[in-house]
């Protein structure tokens, strides 16, 4: 009976699907483990086979240790709000939850294919308002919540205000978007709308005036990542700088927990890197320098406070809120010009380009505050509203962008720390002798650093405090196909909905873009407003909010009365394992941790962190294809042969490509422009060039993984995916391996069944080496889950395969068909029930390899004659190399060589080898 894949894994997808195999509840007498994978976004072309990388490696470890005794929850759902699908219904009129909802279909077909563990009784929709209901709670919930930074923790806003009423902002220590002092007399004496107004500079979840990415074209706000070189991604439309009023949520406040929990946490030394980079701590001074004409000061923050004697110019944002007055009649028209041209680049681009230089001079100045000398204030887009204070002391001796600003506006540079040439570049010290700067002359860079902190204090420049890098989140988008915002307005004054009137749902429309006065879709829906007549809140919000919690409603996902039961919670408590993309270090993993921070503030969860351990899984690049076509022809020169022609190459469906060889008939047959095209084959074949690059469309290297199903199977696609190389590199799709992974499970069952398909497994005893093998493979393979190397562990089972041989033996087979099950299920479930098993091989005990079989009695030598490999022979490992050499000799392959001559030369290394020199 041959290995008929199709047959065996629709039989046993049915089987799981009917038996509920996969189905968990909490278990207090069973230890938990709870793999999570990022959840897709469900789009319209599917899936290719660069997605289910992460998904298959999550699920050999959930299979894994399931088999080792874990109650395991292995989750999945749809991240089903975003812009794709809305842009798709402004185009077409289709309403974005019937786009969704196929979608959804589609993934589900694809991921049910591969045989994954999924619990899918507990799957998420981001869309669905069941779902949604969770999010707008905790939103509310922010929005009435405060940070207190004495007590480190989330606070009721009720108390806030309790003590404004009695001593006003003295002995608060709050976490704020701007220092306010005022007595309790003046706030009882300011209007409801007033007070409203102060409590948004304290909230957790505020509104505020920002900068945006805005795309008219689009009609919405987009977060960097969805904006490259001035055009959105989506699209390519332009976009710009606009200040707008939007909803944010206060991640600040949460900077240093989230800076010192990373310690706790089993992430890679690169991703934490990189978030605490974005997080940005830095201990520094706060300085106010006085503004020439004007009782305003302009504020900065720095971390090198001992080189203000050598600032000759200040720079503020374009978008610095004192641009206009600080700018002179006679400079307006200049400022204004490139305001306008600062706004069609984003933030990541001001950010990415250090080489270009630009700005214009505001016609005022600030006076340094040590040096009494007046100093210009320009503004440029290397400066950024959102970081620090939005303006800059320039010391462009000892700052490279500073130095290149003031080369090329011609302004001073003085050198304050002793070394380097500023007439060829900046000096970007941070040690040496200070110089040029008064008391702090003979002084090293890090006393003068300490002493100028004193010194700002005590003559009354500002004080010492640590900045962070990271922004507040943008909480608002402009669209339509996002959860709406349970806030309505009195007067525009923001009012929370009543928790007993979520989920606040999104309404029916038919128009999905934005009106004609710019303002989001939800404004063009009759009624959008409370029963009272109250406006809803038009925006909805953005992508990462399904996403940021969504880990804790798989533990409870049907619970209506709240996110998470305390008795789920306490059973599941954070994900075990999170496999996903490292390109969410900075978006979603923060978003997560402050989001679950704040719960854990509220009691709403017994874990200050989401996810104890993190693998970042590498991506799975193209390989793309090329055929050759003669110039002004529709014939084709195959590769060999392309240099004799002027040829050109165009990109050809890698899918009627097998190994590089093309199907003509299929090529002939993929598009009406090549029906009738010729071919100059070579070999009688035609061969494709290739490339590796990003899996495209446009490239038609987009491999569907239900081809690879459909010709190889489920299991020969989940362990080719994981033989292609380490889990978390990246490295190129290339079926040309693919044949020796689909042999391999051929291989593996023909041990089982003779070739009339008779079960030929026997109970005869294994032998010391088959025993060796199978717990070597065990131990191997075992290490290797751990470690998540589950391309070396294909490799073991291959080896092992080649060991054994023929063997058919249970002794050998059973433990080796339960090993084999978390990277091949549905083969493993085949031979499990074949073996003689009722209960899916999933419930079967892991095997446990006993060392003793590890140990070698015996050493079989490969023996080379004149280093040429000749013959093996074992010997015992006890024997020494002497009654080695003296037994070697007189075995008849050996003799065979000597042909009667005394070898010159016998070298015996111990478990190695044994080479005869005649």
């Amino acid at each position: 009976m041959e290995y008929n894949f199709k047959e065996i894994e629709a039989k046993w997808q049915s089987r799981w699907r009917a038996d509920k195999t996969y189905k968990v509840e909490a278990d207090p007498a069973r230890p938990k483990f709870y793999v999570l994978d990022m959840f897709p976004y469900p789009s319209g072309a599917g899936l290719h086979v660069g997605h289910p990388l992460g998904y298959i490696a999550s699920d050999i470890y959930s299979r894994y240790k399931r088999l080792k005794g874990f109650n395991v929850l292995h989750p999945m759902g749809y991240d089903a709000f975003g812009l794709p699908a809305e842009q798709y219904a402004i185009q077409t009129g289709q309403h974005p939850a019937v786009t969704t909802e196929q979608n959804i279909a589609r993934y589900r077909e694809q991921l049910d294919k591969i045989g994954f563990s999924f619990d899918w009784d507990r799957e998420v929709r981001t869309c669905d308002p069941g779902y949604y209901k969770w999010t707008q709670w905790a939103f509310l919930e922010m929005f009435s919540h405060w940070y207190d930074r004495s007590k480190q923790q989330a606070r009721p806003v009720a108390e806030l205000v309790a003590a404004f009423e009695k001593s006003g902002t003295e002995g608060v220590d709050a976490a704020c978007t701007t220092g306010m002092h005022f007595t309790a007399a003046e706030w009882k004496a300011k209007s409801e709308p007033e007070k409203e107004q102060i409590l948004q500079n304290y909230r957790l979840a505020f509104r505020a005036d920002t900068m945006v990415n805005w795309c008219p074209k689009l009609g919405t706000v987009l977060a960097n990542d969805e904006v490259h070189d001035g055009l959105s991604v989506r699209g390519g439309y332009p976009v710009e700088q606009k200040r707008m009023k939007q909803w944010l949520l206060r991640v600040t406040a949460y900077a240093q927990r989230m800076l010192d929990g990373l310690d706790k946490l089993e992430w890679s030394d690169s991703l934490k890197e990189i978030q605490r980079n974005w997080i940005g701590r830095s201990e520094g001074a706060q300085v106010f320098f006085d503004i020439q004409g004007s009782a305003k000061k302009l504020e900065i923050f720095t971390t090198r406070p001992d080189t203000i004697f050598g600032v000759t110019f200040m720079v503020i944002a374009p978008e610095h809120e004192w641009v206009g007055e600080l700018t002179t009649p006679e400079n307006k028209a200049a400022v204004e010009d490139y305001i306008c041209q600062t706004k069609k680049r984003s933030e990541r681009d001001r950010i990415a380009d250090t080489k270009r230089v630009s700005g214009a001079f505001t016609g005022s100045y600030a006076i340094n505050p040590f040096t009494k000398k007046a100093i210009p204030i320009y503004i440029s887009d290397y400066v950024l509203a959102g970081y620090g204070t939005g303006a800059i002391m320039a010391v462009p001796a000892h700052d490279s962008r500073d130095w290149a600003f003031a080369r090329h506006f011609g302004l001073e540079i003085v050198p304050v720390v002793e070394g380097g040439d500023i007439e060829k570049e900046s000096y970007d010290a941070k040690s040496g002798k200070v110089i040029n700067s008064d008391f702090l002359d003979g002084m090293d860079v890090k006393e003068a650093i300490q002493v100028m902190f004193a010194e700002v204090e005590k003559r009354g420049l500002g004080k010492k405090l640590v900045n962070y890098r990271l922004r507040d989140a943008i909480f608002s988008r402009q669209r339509y196909w996002g959860e709406p915002f349970p806030i309505y307005y009195k007067d525009d004054t923001a009012y929370p909905l009543p928790e007993d009137k979520l989920p606040l749902e999104l309404p029916p429309i038919e128009n999905f873009g934005p009106t004609e006065q710019g303002e989001p879709p939800l404004a063009r829906v009759k009624g959008w407003a409370t029963p009272e007549g109250y406006p809803y809140e038009y925006s909805t919000m953005p992508g990462f909010a399904g996403s940021s919690a969504y880990y804790l409603r798989y533990m409870d996902p049907h619970n209506d009365q709240a996110l998470v039961s305390r008795e789920a919670d306490e059973y599941w408590r954070s994900v075990d394992l999170y496999v996903g993309g490292i390109e969410h270090a900075t978006g979603h993993l923060m978003y997560s941790r402050f989001w679950n921070m704040f719960l854990y503030d509220l009691g709403a969860v017994c874990e200050e962190e989401p996810f104890r351990k993190l693998v970042n899984q590498g991506m799975i690049q193209g390989r793309s294809n090329f055929v050759y076509r003669i110039v002004g022809t529709n014939k084709f020169v195959s590769l060999g042969l392309k240099e004799q022609y002027d040829t050109q190459a165009l990109y050809v469906d890698v899918n009627i490509v097998r190994n590089d060889i093309l199907d003509l008939d299929a090529f002939r047959a993929w598009m009406p422009e090549y029906n009738d095209a010729e071919f100059i084959l070579e070999d009688g074949k035609y061969v494709c060039g290739w490339a590796i690059e990003k899996m495209s469309k446009s490239f038609y290297n987009v491999v569907n993984p239900d081809y690879i199903v459909d010709n190889y199977g489920a299991d020969t696609l989940r362990m080719y995916e994981m033989f292609l190389g380490p889990l978390e590199q990246s490295k190129p799709w290339d079926t040309n391996g693919i044949d020796g992974v689909h042999k391999f499970l051929r291989r593996f069952w023909r041990l089982f069944f003779d070739r009339d398909g008779k079960l030929c497994v026997t109970d005869e005893k294994a032998t010391e080496k088959e025993l060796r093998t199978l717990h070597k493979t065990i131990k191997k393979v075992s290490e290797d889950i751990e470690n998540f190397s589950f391309n070396t562990s294909v490799a073991a089972f291959m080896i092992c395969l080649n060991e054994l041989g023929e063997c058919s033996k249970r002794e050998v087979l059973e433990p080796l068909t339960v090993l084999l099950a978390p990277f091949a299920p549905h083969i493993a479930e085949e031979l499990w029930a074949a073996l003689g098993h009722t209960e899916s091989v999933c419930t079967a005990d892991y095997p446990v390899f006993d060392e003793k079989h590890l140990v070698l009695d015996a050493f079989e030598y490969p023996v080379s004659v004149n280093g040429k490999l000749r013959f093996k022979k074992e010997y015992a490992m006890s024997m020494t190399p002497a009654e080695i050499q003296a037994d070697v000799v007189t075995a008849p392959e050996a003799q065979k060589w000597l042909d009667g001559k005394a070898p010159k030369k016998i070298i015996v290394v111990p478990g190695k080898i044994i080479n005869i020199v005649i």
